[in-house]
């Protein structure tokens, strides 16, 4: 086990009707608030409407900045640093899922900043400090409300692009199951793979003797298997919409990734198709994960038997791991359509006449390679594209 440092600062509100003690938490970080959201979703559920009267109550003044999308973009956070120093906003509140988050964050980073937001998703800079942010979740998926992560996708190229620094991890983050009710059984699912996906990130290690922490990744992808297919059968049933919304939050705020290696290719590989096409991130990730899993589990096939008897409860054959292995990958395949997931390319109705290129900016042209469990070059990732198809 490698030596680490935990500390996750982002305050947790969790249950029903929480959203209402939105401004009593906001007050704290300042008098002006940025009021930053997607499309009208929010608008016509009514929480936009208590959000604002929960911070008006605290006696907050309230700037907006709606129009975030999927895969948010560099054009709508430039704009935001830009609103938030003209305004002298004190404080960034997002309201909804990942995309909202991530953007928030950016804009926080980037206001402090004298240069390019972008050049610490270029990796031309590291953000020493950011605005506070406060999160109202309404998609659990990206894990954006307790981690310090963000991505963001420059329209010039489009290039999808993540990026990390302990200064944006959200002051606070208020869930309540019940605002995720009305989520569609497509975006639920999606949510799903990204969570998962965030976990067999840090599951799939070089590191030995990380045994604890193994069993707290197993037990949290068993959990999301099960519940899964209940909160899509049953969009009401608000105790499984509250095990998904905080299996959410500790498949990406760190915890499980103490004293591992972590690999991320995965995401890196998906990242040019939803820069691209504008795919869902999570349908993406259940097209890209089992490519990957194809392409490196020689690498350590215990690692991965262990993932499919422990997780999937495939039987071990002992005298043929690689079977072992493989019949966990086709049941990964099997749980992502039974929740209505694409696990092709074709299944998304994305072409294959752009893989080299996707391979190509993937790698930086080749000049660097992806992941730690199995670095992967150019030909690697092209490989794992072709797997896709």
């Amino acid at each position: 086990m490698l030596n680490f440092t935990f500390s996750n600062t982002t305050k947790i509100v969790f249950g029903k009707g929480v959203e209402e003690k939105v401004g009593k938490e906001a007050a704290v970080y300042g008098r002006k608030v940025l009021l930053h959201y997607g499309g009208g979703h929010i608008v016509r559920s009514g929480l936009k409407a208590r959000v604002e009267a929960s911070l008006r109550e605290a006696g907050l003044e309230i700037v907006e900045l709606g129009g975030v999308q999927p895969n948010p973009r560099l054009s709508l956070v430039q704009e935001g640093i830009e609103l938030v120093r003209r305004e002298k906003v004190d404080f960034i509140l997002a309201v909804g899922g990942g995309s909202v988050i991530d953007s928030a964050k950016a804009i926080a980073i980037g206001v402090p900043y004298e240069g390019n937001v972008w050049d610490f998703y270029a990796g031309k800079a590291d953000a020493e400090e950011s605005m506070p942010v406060g999160v109202v979740l309404t998609i659990p998926a990206a894990g954006s409300e307790a981690s310090p992560s963000s991505v963001i996708t420059n329209e010039d190229g489009w290039l999808k692009r993540g990026y990390t620094a302990l200064v944006m991890r959200p002051k606070f983050a208020l869930m309540n199951p019940e605002l995720t009710f009305s989520l569609p059984p497509y975006q639920t699912a999606c949510g799903v793979s990204d969570m998962m996906a965030h976990i067999m990130e840090r599951y799939f290690t070089n590191e030995p003797e990380v045994g604890f922490s193994d069993h707290l990744c197993e037990a949290a992808l068993r959990s999301i298997i099960q519940e899964a297919p209940k909160v899509i059968a049953e969009p009401e049933n608000y105790g499984a919409r509250a095990n998904i919304m905080w299996a959410g939050t500790i498949a990406h705020n760190d915890l499980l990734g103490m004293g591992r290696s972590e690999d991320w290719s995965s995401h890196n590989i998906e990242h040019e198709l939803s820069a691209i096409y504008d795919i869902a991130h999570g349908a993406g990730l259940s097209i890209v994960f089992p490519a990957w899993m194809k392409y490196v589990y020689k690498h350590n096939i215990n690692r991965f038997v262990q993932f499919s008897v422990r997780v999937f409860g495939v039987e071990q054959d002992f005298f043929n791991p690689e079977q072992t292995v493989l019949e966990g990958i086709r049941r990964l395949e099997e749980f992502y359509r039974r929740i209505g997931l694409p696990v092709r390319l074709q299944d998304a109705e994305i072409p294959a006449d752009r893989l080299e290129e996707m391979a190509a900016k993937a790698t930086a042209n080749d000049t660097f390679k992806l992941g730690a469990f199995l670095p992967l070059g150019q030909k690697d990732v092209l490989a794992i594209y072709e797997l896709c198809r």
